[in-house]
């Protein structure tokens, strides 16, 4: 036991010595001490990369047989959830089976699963995503993660029917 603490003490001495020394150096013999400069990088616009694009594709489901939503013409609606998040949804006119969720800058295709409550069920069964949609919200699930991602998401109808309602939530 006592070879092991003299051999630590050995060891944080040397650790000292070789740390200090530098300075120590510097002071007897008047040479001044090195620091260390750390030049600031300015940022013109050629040194600024390119924004990101403004989402990406995240996999199809293996069984997706729909018609491709695009984007740029589908109607979308935008929901505000809880702690600030938000999402869109993106649909096809007459193609109620599928829809585009855009969650976190990830375009996901959801397919319509069947439900016997009513309740508008949409899932993406390679990237675990599922939303419900009932008259009064939104709810999106992580089924890989078992976690709730987003709740109490309204679209603006929603919302403006909970504040007519006096709903405090919204």
């Amino acid at each position: 036991m006592t070879k092991l603490f003299s051999a630590l003490l050995t060891g944080l001495f040397a650790t000292g010595l070789v740390l200090t020394a530098p300075a120590v150096f510097a002071a007897e013999t008047g040479a001044p001490a090195v620091k260390k400069v750390i030049k600031k990088k300015s940022h013109s616009k050629k040194d600024v990369a390119a924004p990101p694009a403004a989402y990406e594709l995240a996999a199809p489901d293996e069984d997706d047989t729909g018609a491709p939503i695009d984007v740029a013409v589908a109607p979308a609606t935008e929901y505000k959830c809880e702690l600030g998040n938000t999402l869109t949804i993106f649909r096809n006119d007459g193609d109620d089976n599928y829809i585009a969720l855009r969650w976190h800058k990830v375009l996901t295709r959801m397919k319509r699963v069947a439900t016997t409550t009513g309740a508008h069920r949409f899932e993406n069964k390679r990237s675990g995503l599922v939303w419900i949609g009932i008259p009064a919200k939104g709810l999106l699930l992580d089924s890989h993660k078992g976690q709730q991602l987003a709740n109490e998401c309204k679209d603006p109808t929603q919302t403006a029917l909970a504040k007519a309602a006096g709903d405090i939530h919204s």
